[in-house]
């Protein structure tokens, strides 16, 4: 027999309550295991599709991470030093573009600029100031030893933890499905299917579709001649899971450059604003339904509200969680609306009265 829904309730919520704590006391711990159970979720089904082809488990996990390792080995010989210093040397032109912008608003608007105005000062100093920002965000992160050592630990756990969960990762999910409670064991089963099916469609889609995305920005700015067309391409494509957002930020950024990099060049600046209108038809047409599909179950309002809410609380932790407790939440609250539309909370006694005699009805 069940224990009663009051003393189950109380169990769930010290066991919520225990979670809430760890990730506030050991945030930083868990970081590269959090990061590597979501490389080893991704991967998962990669590994299932080389043993349907005849590998073992150890052989396909073994392949994927070694192919992983040569992607990783690539990007840092090839692609990172490339946006990192384009990273600097957009930090170091910031001041420039902001003075050429102070230069043009003076000569269209010379009222509006006068030496007195606010808009005028603030425009001065915004490009000093971000550049000492950036700057000095730079030397905190590279000269900070404890930073260094953190970033390689990282480096190091988040591999080592993604390969070994991806090796065990159907005993580990035949071990939790063991642990069940017995009486709840087909609904848990079949929550857990649906939140597994939201956030496959959510991070294993959308996690595609930046990656497409960004490669598209990046290659379509750099041959149209864009300087720092790698970074605002990286940019553009890591923030496409926010719906439109990736694209504003991105196309605003591109065309505020290609406006001070071709001033005078209208073909160049059409061809920056059609990359990113390609790139949103494409999206919107071709990628994200083919990649995601058209329901996912992830509000953008609501994926934005945990992310502030559980980074603001957990930090960067916190953010990895929140998609997925996102998705948790939103099967759970779908399921307890299914089960309220069924009670006689909603129907009433007259309607589940009618519906038993239609039901005893040869």
């Amino acid at each position: 027999m069940a224990l009663p829904v009051k003393q189950q309730l109380i169990y769930w919520g010290i066991a919520a309550a225990a979670f809430l704590a760890v990730l506030w006391s050991l945030g930083q711990v868990l970081a590269p295991f959090l990061v590597g159970g979501a490389i080893a979720y991704f991967l998962d089904p990669v590994a299932d599709r080389l043993q349907r082809l005849g590998l073992s488990r150890a052989v396909a996990t073994t392949l994927i991470s070694l192919t992983a390792l040569l992607i990783a080995v690539l990007l840092v010989l090839a692609v990172i030093p490339s946006l990192a210093s384009q990273l600097g040397g957009l930090i170091e032109a910031t001041p420039e573009i902001f003075r050429k912008l102070q230069a043009f608003l003076t000569e269209r608007f010379p009222d509006l600029l006068d030496e007195n105005s606010v808009i005028r000062r603030s425009i001065l100093s915004i490009g000093d100031n971000l550049r000492s920002w950036g700057t000095e965000a730079a030397k905190t992160l590279f000269s900070s030893a404890l930073g260094v050592i953190n970033a390689l630990l990282f480096l190091v756990v988040v591999p080592v933890v993604t390969f070994y969960l991806l090796l065990d990762w159907d005993n580990m999910i035949a071990r939790i499905d063991s642990l069940l409670p017995r009486d709840h064991a087909p609904v848990v089963r079949h929550l857990a299917g649906r939140i597994d099916k939201v956030l496959a469609a959510f991070v294993r889609g959308q996690l595609s579709v930046c990656i497409v995305l960004g490669a598209f920005y990046s290659i379509a700015l750099m041959l149209a001649g864009l300087d720092f067309g790698l970074l605002i391409g990286a940019i553009a494509g890591a923030i496409t899971f926010i719906p439109y957002i990736g694209a504003l930020v991105g196309g605003a950024l591109a065309i505020g450059l290609a406006l001070f990099q071709f001033w005078g060049d209208p073909v160049s600046i059409g061809i920056i604003a059609g990359i990113f209108a390609v790139g949103q038809f494409l999206e919107g047409n071709v990628i994200t339904p083919r990649l995601v599909g058209n329901s996912v179950g992830l509000h953008p309002v609501w994926l934005l509200f945990a992310l502030s809410a559980f980074g603001s609380a957990f930090g960067f932790v916190g953010m990895l969680v929140a998609v997925p407790v996102t998705a948790a939440l939103g099967v759970i609250t779908r399921f307890a609306i299914e089960q309220y539309r069924e009670s006689l909370l909603y129907r009433g006694l007259n309607q589940a009265e009618a519906d038993a005699i239609e039901r005893d009805q040869p």
